[in-house]
């Protein structure tokens, strides 16, 4: 009885070693826990002790578990994970949102579309914390903890479940004293003649590819056009591309989501209109969490509100 209860209080710690494989530091696993790096420390050296093995292999640049320590955290997850979501399931029928959401999504998509939504949503939601973290890296949800990521995709992972947001598209865009400086181009060849602001792609020189609107030239086997471009500046960021087209550098790329404001103060105007690029960003924004049979009530309310907050999309014209 008394080994039993000994190994019964190391529970816990093992929880603990899970979190520390999966975040690579005490620093982070003390973050995500809510604890002190202190007691992180404290708790492993004691699961170690009890063990009788090495658990987590220490070097001055990282933290990785032993072969020891991997098999412990592995057999173990999937039964720490069910805990969890029990217990959320049980907090969840008092039948009000609560609990810390945390979001992962693009920075350009969040300053511009996202945090000036979630002020209302938090309002109607008093119990509910929401931690952002504004990130292009593509992060893996479970591993980081994250209870959803907002996605500007083609196509979300079939791994996970994704509620679709809304439908989304690319424009071009470029301020009035550039077009009145350098002309106005009638047909996609003519961009290939201008400066063009892009979005750098690995290993792929810079093009954009468009189609007509127009139905029945868009069925013809060659409606799609793919125009060689170049300019003066190329971001990883559609914000900034936006900034810089504002400041009559060139023709910018956008998804809808950056251009919408430009467009609507007048500071852009489509370049054009008539076509629609396409292959550079996604076609739709996606939420999307990891596979679960449970889906925790603040998460739900959170995706409802969004669904309904973007329905309209973001209002740029044909």
């Amino acid at each position: 009885m008394q080994e039993r209860a000994r190994i019964e209080a190391l529970w816990s710690h093992v929880h603990w070693l899970t979190m520390l494989g999966q975040c690579g530091s005490y620093t982070a696993a003390a973050q995500r826990l809510g604890v002190s790096k202190a007691a992180m420390s404290a708790r492993i050296a004691e699961l170690e002790r009890a063990a009788g093995v090495q658990l987590v292999r220490r070097t001055t640049r990282s933290v990785r578990l032993t072969e020891a320590g991997q098999q412990l955290a592995d057999t173990t997850r999937e039964s720490y994970a069910a805990i969890a979501a029990a217990f959320a399931g049980v907090r969840d029928l008092a039948a009000v949102p609560r609990g810390r959401l945390r979001i992962t999504a693009p920075v350009a998509l969040a300053r511009q579309q996202l945090v000036p939504r979630l002020p209302e949503f938090l309002r109607a939601h008093p119990e509910v914390r929401v931690e952002l973290d504004l990130s292009d890296r593509l992060v893996p949800l479970s591993q980081e903890g994250y209870d959803l990521a907002i996605r500007h995709t083609h196509a979300p992972p079939e791994t996970h479940v994704a509620w679709t947001l809304c439908v989304t598209r690319s424009v071009l865009v470029a301020s009035r004293s550039y077009l009145r400086r350098r002309g106005v181009p009638k047909t996609p060849a003519d961009l290939a003649q201008h400066d063009c602001l892009t979005y750098p792609r690995p290993d792929e020189p810079p093009a954009w590819q468009l189609v007509p609107l127009d139905a029945a030239a868009k069925a013809a086997p060659a409606a799609k056009v793919t125009v060689p471009v170049g300019g003066p500046f190329s971001a990883n960021n559609s914000e900034a591309l936006r900034e810089a087209a504002q400041a009559g550098l060139g023709i910018a790329l956008l998804p809808d989501f950056s251009a919408q404001a430009g467009l609507a103060s007048g500071r852009l105007q489509r370049v054009l209109p008539r076509w629609e690029p396409v292959g550079s960003f996604g076609a739709h924004l996606y939420a999307i969490r990891p596979y679960s049979a449970y889906v925790p009530r603040a998460v739900q309310a959170l995706v409802s509100y969004l669904r309904e907050s973007l329905k309209g999309g973001f209002g740029v014209p044909d």
